[in-house]
């Protein structure tokens, strides 16, 4: 109902789900910091990334990483998997109403306006869930190239998704 949107999404409504969000975040960050910081790291400790990302962190780790892995899975499936499991299933919904439209240029329009939103929910959630998502083995291609992979991903959720 879109042109109910001003009334459905009030006040009420939308400082919950705001507040909710940062309080999760930052009970995640607080989780997958606290249990970095307990890690012994050796060598050079020199964070081969754009940003200091948590990935980023944990690979200058010289000791067994296995719960800070189970809990950024734990973490991933609530703050990746389940809204992606909502948009998927919110345009199963806008998919099904577009198709109703009579006229074929109803619908083109519709599409158009739905294209936009859903390309740039798709190259956020993508490359994120490639990012976190994917087996931690060695890479046959080599560390270096491992890393510039792993960079250039980060720009694509990290800038070229919010210049879309």
């Amino acid at each position: 109902n879109p042109l109910r949107y001003p009334v459905v999404m009030s006040k009420a409504a939308y400082v919950p789900m705001a507040a909710g969000s940062w309080v999760s975040g930052s009970i995640t960050a607080t989780v997958q910091i606290s249990l970095a910081m307990t890690l012994p790291f050796c060598g050079d400790n020199v964070i081969n990334h754009f940003t200091c990302e948590i990935l980023a962190v944990l690979k200058l780790a010289c000791a067994d990483i296995s719960i800070n892995v189970i809990s950024m899975a734990v973490a991933n499936a609530m703050f990746l998997g389940v809204p992606v499991l909502f948009i998927f299933v919110s345009y199963i919904f806008i998919l099904s109403t577009i198709l109703r439209i009579p006229s074929a240029e109803g619908r083109k329009k519709a599409f158009s306006t739905c294209s936009a939103h859903l390309t740039v929910v798709l190259v956020f959630y993508g490359t994120i869930l490639f990012m976190y998502g994917k087996p931690k083995s060695k890479d046959p291609l080599g560390a270096d190239k491992q890393d510039l992979a792993d960079k250039l991903i980060s720009l694509f959720y990290g800038v070229v998704t919010p210049m879309l």
